[in-house]
């Protein structure tokens, strides 16, 4: 088992590149699974492929990225002037914290508007050459998340420009009950957010993160807003605390920013008027 990570760490990918450690640990786990079930069965005693048994390569967890909550408030603000299908598709995955697949794959039966809640039940994803499909949510995670009564509005509208679009097509539209669908009814893309996510970014002038930026933001907002580490863990549908405390780094980090922007502004609006010119010189001539 242990030549077998190392073969897999050594061997370069076709372009040339070494494998990342996440890549080596991805396959690991197929191989894990099959040994579990052999244990499972009786055919041998206990896994071989154990990580406590194998040296692996450290796996290095990237940083959390954000937006601040002023660049959130400001996005939202932008998408006034978006069509709706995208508003509703951004505004959920900044209030749920949802992650896109489940978004894409959410039908207008999965939202209760009276109740201003939405279930994720769940999750759409697309091979080479296939149609968009769904399956269970990751880990299995079936979960309910409340929104708030403008989403609930929101929704409701979108269904209504559905059911619009549905009497002019006629025969055309597929009547599927997707929330977020392609011209004709089908199921959107599992991608196409994030693509039209980036171009609204650039398009406005705000810096280009990837749409699981917004997943992060729910996240670190609701930390930052005093809401505790399981409530949040429940809503976002983390399979342990461990994934949730993650976040608690980007709240002191976006703390230390508040800290220093503030500092800066007192220190600017001490300065004399001859520093803040830099003319401190002259005067004392």
């Amino acid at each position: 088992m242990q030549r077998f990570v190392q073969m897999i760490a050594e061997t370069p990918k076709p372009n040339g590149k070494m494998p990342a450690a996440s890549t080596v640990q991805r396959k690991l786990v197929c191989l894990q699974s099959i040994m579990r079930q052999a244990v499972k069965l009786g055919i041998i005693p206990s896994s071989p492929a154990d990580s406590k048994k194998l040296t692996l390569p450290k796996v290095v967890q990237p940083a959390v990225e954000i937006f601040s909550k002023q660049e959130a408030t400001a996005i939202v603000d932008a998408l006034q002037n978006e069509p709706l299908q995208f508003q509703v598709c951004i505004q959920l995955a900044i209030i749920s914290g949802a992650r896109l697949g489940e978004l894409v794959a959410l039908k207008f039966a999965d939202a209760d508007c009276e109740n201003h809640k939405v279930l994720f039940q769940r999750s759409a994803y697309k091979l080479r050459g296939k149609p968009t499909a769904t399956k269970l949510p990751k880990d299995y995670d079936v979960r309910i998340v409340s929104v708030t009564p403008e989403i609930s509005a929101l929704i409701q509208l979108l269904k209504e420009e559905k059911q619009q679009k549905a009497q002019e097509l006629g025969t055309a539209w597929h009547d599927e009950d997707w929330m977020f669908t392609q011209w004709d009814g089908t199921v959107m893309h599992n991608q196409t957010p994030s693509k039209q996510f980036r171009k609204f970014l650039k398009r406005n002038g705000f810096k280009v993160r990837k749409f699981h930026c917004l997943r992060h933001t729910s996240a670190t907002l609701l930390l930052y807003s005093g809401v505790n580490l399981q409530q949040v863990k429940s809503r976002l549908g983390h399979s342990n605390l461990a994934t949730t405390q993650r976040y608690l780094h980007a709240i002191k980090d976006a703390d230390t920013e508040a800290a220093n922007a503030l500092q800066a502004m007192l220190i600017t609006r001490h300065k004399r008027p001859d520093e803040a010119s830099g003319d401190g010189n002259r005067k004392a001539e």
